[in-house]
């Protein structure tokens, strides 16, 4: 069977919800709730170790896209993430460190695409790791943990939210 994630806070290819579009208090001009949303996994290789999680947008007008949640050190034995996990005062797995996104820092960091463009993709990739821990910290870049993560992926799952203002 093939390494696959799902949600049950949005269907693949769906508009992300209120709940999970960044708040009034990073000052984009968006106002939602900043929830980060449940992702559940499945059918992982053998010889995983761990799993992490990331949120991009490849659509931002930066040149470069737009990291909006980086965890990774999620134990082998997790297969989920419940609502909110990634945002202030949620819980996380024992173990699983959330690293600096492009907001600055640590922690899910919702949707906020500038008005009037076109619909941007949030790609929730969920990858399965082959070593137990990654050499980061929670202020290290997302350009890093990726680095780490393409020498230790042993595959790839994604789901694919949407976000338009």
């Amino acid at each position: 069977m093939a390494f696959t994630v799902t949600s049950s806070s949005f269907k693949d290819g769906d508009y992300l919800g209120p709940d999970f579009v960044l708040s009034e208090d990073y000052g984009f001009g968006c106002s939602g709730a900043n929830k980060s949303p449940q992702l559940k996994w499945s059918d992982a290789p053998q010889g995983t170790k761990s799993f992490a999680v990331t949120c991009f947008d490849p659509d931002a007008p930066t040149g470069s896209g737009f990291w909006h949640w980086l965890v990774v050190n999620i134990p082998p034995d997790v297969t989920e993430l419940a609502l909110g996990a990634g945002s202030p005062g949620g819980k996380m797995p024992a173990g699983a460190l959330q690293t600096r996104t492009d907001f600055g820092k640590p922690g899910y960091g919702g949707p906020c695409s500038p008005p009037g463009s076109h619909p941007h993709r949030y790609l929730f990739n969920v990858f399965a790791v082959s070593k137990d821990k990654l050499p980061v910290e929670a202020d290290t870049s997302a350009a890093v943990v990726g680095f780490h993560l393409h020498f230790t992926t042993l595959a790839e799952a994604s789901i694919m939210g949407l976000f338009k203002r």
